[in-house]
C-alpha cells in the first residue's frame, strides 16, 4: 500500500508540471510539482483550486550576495486561476523550502517590431501592444508585486544616463509585500535588466 500511494502521489506530482518540447525538468521542478502535489492532497481548501494548475518551468535566481528566489513561470490562460489562491500557495511554499521567497510570473511573448523594405510583406495586422517589450515588461511587474496594485511610477535618469524606476505600491498592501520589495526588484532586473526600487507613497485626499 505504501508503495502503492507513493507511485500515485510521484504521477499527481508531474502532472501539474507541463514542459515544454518534451524537456526534461530539472531537481527543482520535481521539487515544486511534488509540493504541489503534497498542498493537493494534505490542505482540503485548496484541492479543488490546485488540482488542475500546471506550471511550465522554476528556477532559482539571485537576489541579494545572500538571497535567493524561486520563480515559477506559469501558462497565462491559468493565470487567473493561479490568482485565487496565489498568496496561500506562495505562503505554504515558501514553508516548503525553508522561506525561501517564491514568485509567480504568467509565461508571455514578446513580438518584434514588423520591419519594413521591398522584400518584407506587407503587415496587415498590427502587432498587438501587450506583445511589445515594454507591454510585456509592465505586465511582468504586475506579476511580481502581486496581490499589491501599483499607483503610480516615476522614472529618474541618473548622472551616468542610467534610468532608474520609482514603482508606487498600494500603502494598504504595505505590511503585506514590504519585506518582498528587494526580491522584486532583484528579480526584474534579473529578467529584465532594469532597476526599480518600490515605495508605499501616502493616498493623495
Amino acid at each position: 500500500k505504501e508503495r502503492r500511494r507513493t507511485v500515485k502521489t510521484e504521477t499527481m506530482s508531474m502532472q501539474h508540471l507541463r514542459k515544454v518540447q518534451k524537456s526534461h525538468p530539472n531537481p527543482l521542478e520535481i521539487q515544486v510539482a511534488q509540493a504541489f502535489a503534497d498542498l493537493e492532497t494534505t490542505v482540503k481548501d485548496m484541492r479543488a483550486d490546485l488540482a488542475p494548475l500546471k506550471f511550465l518551468s522554476a528556477r532559482e535566481i539571485d537576489v541579494t550576495a545572500t538571497k535567493k528566489a524561486i520563480v515559477i513561470v506559469v501558462p497565462y490562460i491559468y493565470l487567473t486561476q493561479f490568482r485565487k489562491i496565489q498568496s496561500k500557495l506562495v505562503r505554504e511554499l515558501e514553508k516548503k523550502f525553508s522561506g525561501t521567497h517564491v514568485i509567480f510570473i504568467a509565461k508571455r511573448r514578446v513580438l518584434s517590431k514588423p520591419k519594413r523594405g521591398r522584400n518584407q510583406r506587407d503587415h496587415k495586422q498590427k502587432r498587438p501592444r501587450s506583445r511589445t517589450l515594454t507591454a510585456v515588461h509592465e505586465a511582468l511587474l504586475g506579476d511580481l508585486v502581486f496581490p499589491a496594485e501599483i499607483v503610480g511610477k516615476r522614472i529618474r535618469v541618473k548622472l551616468d544616463g542610467k534610468r532608474l524606476t520609482k514603482v508606487h505600491l498600494d500603502k494598504n498592501q504595505q505590511t503585506n509585500v514590504e519585506h518582498k520589495t528587494d526580491t522584486f526588484a532583484g528579480v526584474y532586473k534579473h529578467l529584465t535588466g532594469k532597476e526599480i526600487v518600490f515605495e508605499f507613497p501616502e493616498p493623495l485626499l
